[in-house]
């Protein structure tokens, strides 16, 4: 009977510590964090093309839809589409900021078109 238990201690030990684990690598509770403080985060599964991305940046939350297509020699995502779930944490963001999460989305997807959603497309579209 005494075995018995500690193997069970045991076994809840090692439960609660992958539990705990899993949950300080978790890439969403990452991005929830990068969220709250404005820092950046880029969250992604880059092989699931039918999982949208989400990126914080600034106090802002955006998120890309990926589309599949073909390049001249394989199947690529060719299209993506931004848009950021609150407009009015968009105050203070220049075409700097867009420039550069448009680099970062680039550096996983080199041969997609990054199409912005209003507001932004109408801040990317204007002269300097």
């Amino acid at each position: 009977m005494a075995l018995l238990i500690r193997i069970i201690v045991i076994v809840a030990v090692i439960y609660i510590f992958y539990k705990i684990v899993r949950y300080l690598t978790d890439p969403k509770r990452k991005l929830d964090e990068a969220y709250e403080k404005g820092q950046y985060y880029f969250y992604d599964d880059v092989k699931n093309v039918r999982k949208n991305f989400f990126i914080s940046y600034k106090g802002a939350l955006f998120e890309g839809e990926k589309y599949l297509g073909t390049t001249t020699d394989a199947f690529e995502v060719v299209s993506i589409f931004v848009w950021v779930h609150d407009t009015g944490k968009l105050q203070g963001l220049s075409k700097e900021d867009f420039y550069y999460l448009e680099k970062e989305i680039l550096l996983n997807y080199p041969n997609a078109k990054i199409n912005w959603k209003n507001p932004i497309e109408q801040l990317m579209k204007e002269e300097n």
